[in-house]
């Protein structure tokens, strides 16, 4: 999933549960029961819910993005919750949802199976918000003080990639570091409690670890030569029917997503500013710099495409994935789809 990020996207989990249990149209275009302007029925773009913090819970609470979406006859559909890329990729498949972020990570663990997406934007690598985290009082001192010891990883995504990718760069063999399997939305305790020696993971997890845990990067993803960008995927079916909305909401994410980095405070705490989706007073700091680091999405470019397929390869050659995936298929260029309906 990714992720999504806690400078562009949501904190909150996406429960694959809540997914299952959401409805499913032909075409994820149902009419409104008003139409849109002209009598014309309105698109519906199902997105995963925001949550409470990012630039797309901004435009959930003040109607901007329905808004931008309205010039094209469409309009959003709040469904589940962000989290990580795969189970959303699944039910980008099955028809429950019609875009969702994550990780191109992620994305090519996804695309190894039968997608039923495509990808249409890009956000850099987040070198600062994501990497491994050890506790401040560990003996844990450098990547090589990993060999013996466990690390927690989510499998076949940005967890695992970041690790790998240590390692190889530090001349550790993988096989000399337990990989312990867990979904990040179960490490924390399990970090916490010192039943695992590290835990590689991305911002959403890192940031309340570094502020309310103690907490610290051993390496993050920029001192380990992540080329683990943001990526927007929409559903095939979607896409093909509908590329002027896909167009209208990637301009809304570069739009509002270079807001967001120049005032991240404004973007925090959206709905409530109380509760396990708030961002507290300790992580505001943290959560903040990794906003003004970051970039808003752009288009997939040919530089980023062969950095998207270094990433593909270097899953092949850890035999994340059985085989090399092409990326390249699987790509839409948004500033050349179609203004009108196909």
């Amino acid at each position: 999933m990714k992720t999504p990020r806690l400078a562009f996207a949501a904190t909150a989990l996406l429960a694959s549960t809540a997914l299952a249990a959401c409805g499913s149209s032909a075409d994820g275009a149902k009419a409104s029961a008003g139409g849109g302007a002209g009598g014309r029925a309105d698109v519906v773009l199902r997105l995963p819910d925001p949550g409470n913090n990012g630039f797309l819970a901004r435009g959930k609470k003040d109607g901007s993005l329905d808004r931008a979406l309205a010039a094209v006859h469409a309009k959003v559909a709040w469904t589940g919750s962000a989290g990580p890329f795969a189970p959303a990729a699944q039910a980008l498949s099955a028809d429950q949802l019609d875009v969702a972020q994550g990780s191109i990570t992620s994305a090519v663990a996804a695309l190894a199976q039968k997608p039923g997406f495509k990808l249409f934007a890009q956000t850099a690598p987040d070198g600062v918000g994501e990497g491994i985290l050890v506790k401040n009082d560990s003996a844990v001192k450098s990547v090589q003080d990993l060999v013996g010891r466990k690390v927690a990883v989510s499998q076949g995504g940005t967890s695992e990639y970041l690790l790998l990718k240590a390692l190889e760069k530090n001349g550790v063999p993988a096989d000399r570091v337990e990989r312990v399997y867990l979904r990040a939305d179960q490490t924390s305790g399990v970090f916490n409690s010192g039943q695992v020696d590290a835990w590689a993971t991305w911002n959403t997890f890192s940031t309340p670890a570094i502020a309310n845990a103690g907490a610290h990067f051993l390496v993050n993803g920029q001192e380990v030569g992540s080329d683990n960008y943001a990526v927007w995927a929409v559903r095939n079916g979607f896409a093909d029917k509908h590329p002027e909305v896909v167009k209208a909401f990637y301009a809304y994410l570069r739009e509002n997503g270079a807001k967001e980095k120049a005032d991240p405070a404004a973007y925090l705490n959206v709905f409530t500013d109380a509760g396990p989706t708030a961002v507290t007073p300790a992580e505001k700091d943290v959560a903040m710099n990794v906003s003004r680091q970051g970039t808003p999405a752009d288009a997939i470019s040919d530089a980023d495409i062969a950095r998207f397929g270094t990433v593909a390869r270097f899953f092949a050659d850890q035999k994340v994935t059985k085989q090399l995936v092409d990326v390249k298929p699987y790509l839409i260029d948004v500033n050349k789809l179609a203004d009108g309906a196909k």
